[in-house]
C-alpha cells in the first residue's frame, strides 16, 4: 500500500512537472536568483556593522519589483552626441505661475526657520524652497515606491550595481537605526522624503530641525529645510554670493576666446558647455553687463553660460550654482533652481 501511494505520489509531482509553463519555470528561476543575491547583501551588511535580526525582518520579505527597471530602462540617455534641447521650453514649464506662488506660500509659512537656518548656515530660504518646490512641489508628492524594495530590485538587477547596492546597504543601515520601514517611500530610484534624499545622504547629512532628536525628513518640513541647508554647506555654499545673474552677450564675442580648457571629469555635459572663470569686472570689459538690475560683486568669479545660443539671454555663473548642480548634475535642473529662488524672494 505504501508502495502504491508513493507511486501515486510520484505521478502527481511528474504530472505537475510537465504542466509547469515556461514562464512560471522563468519566474521561478529568477525569484531563487533574487534570494541567492539577497543573502550576498546579507553577508555584506553584517560585515558593515547592520545586526542580524534586522536583516532576518527586512529581507525575507523583499520581492523584485519589474516596474521599476521599466523605469530605469526608460530614462533618456543623453549620449555624448545627442542633441541638447533649449532652456526656455523646459523653463516655463517648470517655473510656473502656480509653482512660484506655492513657493511664496511655503517661504511665509516657513519663515521662522528660514532665518534661524541661514543665519547658521549661509543658505538663503528662498534657495532652499526653489529645492523643495522642484524636487517635491513642496512636499506634495514624495514618491510611493518602497524603498528597499526597489534598491534591491535595481542592484539585483545589476546594470548600475555600482550606485544601488551601496544605496541598499545604506537603507539597511537606516532599519537598523531604527527608521521605521513604513516610512520608507519614496521614488522608484530610492530618493526618500520631502528633500528627495538617497538611503546614503540621510546617513551623512540628514539634520535633525525641530530638536526631537530625529531627522524625519518625510514627515517634517523643519528637519527637510535643516537637511537641505545642511547638503548644501557640505557641498561648499560662499555665504553672501548669489547664484548668478541674467545677462545679456554681445553678438561680437570671440567665443573661442573664453572656451573653457579645463576637461571635465564629471558631468561632462553639463561642466563642458561653461566658459572660462572671470571676474564681473572682466566680464563688464568684454561687453557682458547684467541684463536687469541685479549684478554680481565686481570681484566675483563667474562663468558664462548660453543655454539657447548666441542672441538669447545668458547667465553668468558662481561658485554657489555647482552647489545647485551638486544636488542634481543638470544645468537646466540648475537654472530652474536658481530663478525659481528668485520669484520666491522677489
Amino acid at each position: 500500500m505504501r508502495i502504491m501511494t508513493a507511486i501515486a505520489c510520484s505521478a502527481l509531482a511528474l504530472v505537475s512537472i510537465s504542466t509547469a509553463t515556461p514562464m512560471q519555470d522563468v519566474k521561478a528561476q529568477a525569484s531563487s536568483s533574487f534570494e541567492s543575491y539577497l543573502q550576498q547583501v546579507r553577508e555584506k551588511s553584517l560585515q558593515e556593522g547592520v545586526r542580524a535580526q534586522t536583516l532576518d525582518r527586512v529581507l525575507p520579505g523583499l520581492t523584485y519589483n519589474p516596474r521599476v527597471i521599466e523605469l530605469d530602462q526608460s530614462q533618456p540617455g543623453g549620449g555624448p552626441d545627442s542633441a541638447i534641447p533649449p532652456f526656455a521650453p523646459y523653463q516655463r514649464r517648470h517655473i510656473t505661475p502656480e509653482r512660484i506662488e506655492n513657493g511664496k506660500a511655503a517661504y511665509r509659512r516657513l519663515i521662522a526657520k528660514l532665518i534661524d537656518v541661514e543665519r547658521e548656515t549661509g543658505v538663503p530660504g528662498p534657495i532652499i524652497m526653489a529645492i523643495y518646490g522642484k524636487e517635491t512641489n513642496y512636499g506634495s508628492y514624495t514618491g510611493n515606491f518602497d524603498i528597499p524594495r526597489s534598491l534591491a530590485t535595481l542592484a539585483y538587477e545589476g546594470r548600475r550595481r555600482a550606485l544601488f547596492e551601496p544605496e541598499l546597504l545604506a537603507v539597511l543601515k537606516l532599519l537598523d537605526q531604527g527608521v521605521p520601514q513604513s516610512a520608507l517611500k519614496g521614488s522608484w530610484a530610492g530618493a526618500m522624503g520631502k528633500p528627495q534624499f538617497l538611503p546614503s545622504v540621510y546617513l551623512r547629512l540628514a539634520k535633525d530641525g525641530s530638536g526631537d532628536g530625529y531627522a524625519d525628513i518625510w514627515n517634517s518640513e523643519y528637519d527637510a529645510v535643516a537637511s537641505i541647508a545642511n547638503y548644501f554647506v557640505h557641498s561648499g555654499w560662499r555665504r553672501g554670493e548669489p547664484w548668478g545673474i541674467a545677462v545679456n552677450v554681445p553678438s561680437a564675442l570671440d567665443r573661442s576666446a573664453i572656451e573653457s580648457r579645463i576637461v571635465p571629469t564629471r558631468c561632462p555635459r553639463v561642466f563642458g558647455r561653461h566658459s572660462q572663470w572671470k571676474t564681473m569686472a572682466e566680464w563688464r570689459a568684454l561687453g557682458v553687463v547684467p541684463a536687469t538690475g541685479k549684478s554680481l560683486d565686481e570681484n566675483v568669479m563667474a562663468t558664462l553660460l548660453e543655454p539657447d545660443g548666441t542672441g538669447n539671454t545668458a547667465y553668468l555663473l558662481t561658485g554657489n550654482y555647482r552647489v545647485i548642480l551638486d544636488y542634481n548634475c543638470s544645468n537646466f535642473y540648475g537654472l530652474a533652481v536658481g530663478l525659481l529662488a528668485d520669484e520666491i524672494r522677489s
